[in-house]
């Protein structure tokens, strides 16, 4: 993976015909009619992404000890081109965005309270936490915009309790959506799959927990960081 700039590239790459989910981190897919054993690098349900015949990326898995030789890492879905389900991508991502800022001092995976956040950094003896959370899924009925959680999260409402209770002390807190997919510029709490994330965003939102989306541009091999906005009553991003 090229990490350089706003962009991450994946090399060894080859495309690929998905077959079935076999379980939350394996699935079945064609490389060339032949079937394989694949590592899904998203444990999310991605029930909209994830169907029989779609075009598939996946790149060639490092390390000798895997038990699957390749990892998938993106979806092409009609309408929206490809979506990136690497979860690991959006805290790439924003690593390189928070390092060329003008922090003093940036850490990823810090503790506070009884959760770890992705992110703490300082400027001028001011603290900051920022929790980044990825967004493969869009909403049906409006367009351009995407939803968070695809699944429920008691982790995401632990981390929204934990920020607003920071906000309260002082910090300056974010949750920063990075949205995995193209022609998505906001992102919604998605009420119908677990009610008490939106509930709980409201809740760190009115203790001065700031919400930042960032749009990116995706292809089959490579994500790369297009725009920001801060908060808004519908978190819209650039």
């Amino acid at each position: 993976m090229d990490t350089a700039g706003s962009v991450l590239r994946y090399e060894n790459t080859v495309e690929a015909l998905f077959v079935r989910r076999l379980n939350r981190f394996a699935a079945q897919v064609l490389i060339n009619g032949y079937p394989e054993r694949v590592h899904v690098k998203n444990t999310g349900r991605l029930e909209e992404l994830l169907v029989p015949q779609a075009r598939v990326t996946l790149q060639k898995a490092a390390g000798p000890d895997r038990k699957t030789a390749w990892d998938l890492i993106s979806v092409f879905r009609p309408g929206f081109g490809w979506v990136n389900i690497d979860s690991l991508a959006p805290n790439e991502l924003m690593k390189r965005h928070l390092m060329s800022l003008d922090y003093d001092w940036v850490k990823p995976e810090h503790t506070y309270g009884s959760s770890r956040f992705d992110f703490y950094m300082e400027r001028g003896g001011e603290k900051y936490l920022t929790e980044v959370k990825g967004c493969t899924l869009a909403a049906e009925t409006e367009c351009g915009t995407g939803l968070f959680p695809d699944a429920p999260t008691e982790r995401g409402v632990k981390h929204l309790n934990e920020l607003a209770a920071a906000a309260k002390e002082g910090y300056h807190c974010e949750i920063a959506f990075v949205i995995q997919m193209n022609g998505i510029h906001r992102v919604l709490p998605n009420d119908a799959t677990q009610p008490e994330f939106g509930r709980a965003l409201i809740r760190a939102v009115q203790a001065g927990v700031q919400v930042v989306c960032y749009s990116c541009r995706v292809e089959a091999d490579s994500i790369m960081m297009t725009g920001e906005a801060e908060s808004t009553p519908v978190f819209r991003a650039k």
